[in-house]
């Protein structure tokens, strides 16, 4: 529908620019033709001719304004204009005639109405010319009309009515038109920066609504004594936060499209570390990864992969212990490709373990957000700990991805 529309507006407004074009160019042919006549003197047929075609320009307006949307009429008149054009040429010096200029006009509407349209009168226009050029002995027998001496006031003339018609008409419109499109692009660019000022303030709030979340599992986990039930609702307390710091770094960046990784891996180790082993632990946390940036839909299930991969270490890996290390490394493989290495020298799980039939659900996420960024998981047994070599891609479309 919006296509049709936009479609129907430019027909209208090339159809309204050539009844402007006809009618200047009307109203020319007749000040050329009674100044021809009285001042220059020059001989009939020309200003029956120049009267021909300003009665021609007139229909033209006169159809255009009738049926603007059928463009035969206008073609067929338009013929008729390029014969009388094609006349007062051989009557006005043939070839040096600056009444050949005229063809411009018809050149452009025709343009303005289908590309074809215009190439069939520049075509035209083109074999006029050439015929004068050809023949021209054979139209030595049209001797000029206009009065000996005359020929350049009324070569003037000529060129006065050319540009009268072009400046007035499309002239106007070029500069009508640069100023459509200079406030255009303003409107498209406060468009844009109130877009992104709603899209900072989608984040700001999703951000706010997490962090509510949040507080009300911390409030929860408060009422709870069995340690195996607190421990869940931390882990989910983790889990929210992780998704947290993503639409908050997102709404403190510039550009927000995507956010600075290696800061915010820093970020939430930090916070994992402090949440579960507390402020005084001397577990160590070594992060290589370098300045990438990573979009959202790439960001929050990796965030979350590493939110599970640094709870589970620090939670079973060295559990009974405030000593360890945990590393965290990203390195780009190709153009769309990472490799995350994230591991802890704890005391690991068993080699058999498989994540399919284990009840912990960290194992489980790890592996299908792994698989939501099209990516595996290998674990590497060459290392004491667990550690874990995860191949990924990074996700550049916004569908809706499952985690189960």
């Amino acid at each position: 529908m919006e296509k049709k529309r936009k479609h129907l507006q430019r027909s209208q407004d090339a159809s309204h620019l050539l009844q402007n074009t006809s009618l200047f160019a009307a109203i020319g042919c007749v000040l050329l033709a009674a100044v021809s006549w009285y001042f220059l003197e020059v001989l009939q047929p020309l200003p029956l001719l120049l009267i021909a075609l300003a009665l021609i320009f007139g229909l033209q307006f006169a159809f255009l304004r009738r049926f603007p949307e059928k463009p035969l009429p206008y073609l067929l008149i338009n013929g008729l204009g390029y014969l009388v054009v094609f006349g007062i040429s051989l009557y006005t010096g043939g070839v040096s005639s600056p009444f050949i200029s005229v063809f411009a006009l018809f050149i452009l509407g025709g343009y303005l109405v289908k590309t074809s349209i215009g190439n069939l009168y520049l075509a035209g226009a083109v074999l006029f010319i050439g015929s004068l050029l050809i023949f021209h002995p054979a139209f030595e027998s049209f001797e000029s009309t206009v009065t000996v001496g005359k020929e350049p006031l009324f070569s003037a003339l000529v060129f006065l009515f050319f540009l009268v018609v072009l400046g007035s008409v499309f002239g106007k419109r070029l500069i009508s038109n640069l100023h459509d499109l200079y406030r255009g692009k303003e409107e498209m660019e406060q468009k844009a920066n109130e877009k992104e000022m709603l899209l900072k303030e989608v984040h700001h709030r999703v951000k706010n609504n997490l962090q509510t979340v949040s507080s009300l599992l911390r409030m929860q986990g408060r009422a709870v004594e069995d340690p195996h039930t607190l421990s869940q609702i931390r882990s989910s307390q983790n889990r929210v936060v992780c998704m947290a710091m993503v639409h908050e770094m997102l709404y403190m960046r510039e550009d927000l499209s995507c956010i600075e990784y290696s800061t915010y891996v820093q970020q939430l180790a930090d916070y994992l570390v402090k949440s579960v082993k507390g402020s005084d632990t001397d577990i160590r946390l070594r992060i290589d990864i370098p300045e990438v940036e990573l979009g959202i839909d790439t960001a929050l299930p990796l965030g979350l992969l590493i939110n599970e991969a640094v709870t589970n270490a620090l939670k079973y890996g060295f559990e009974g212990r405030d000593t360890g290390e945990i590393s965290i490394s990203l390195e780009k493989e190709d153009e769309q490709g990472y490799v995350l290495r994230i591991g802890d020298d704890g005391v690991g799980y068993p080699e058999n373990m498989d994540y399919k039939t284990s009840k912990s659900l960290g194992l489980k996420l790890i592996h299908n957000l792994s698989r939501q960024l099209k990516g595996s998981v290998i674990r590497d047994l060459s290392k004491r700990g667990t550690n874990y070599i995860i191949r990924f891609e990074e996700v550049r479309q916004d569908p809706f991805h499952s985690m189960a």
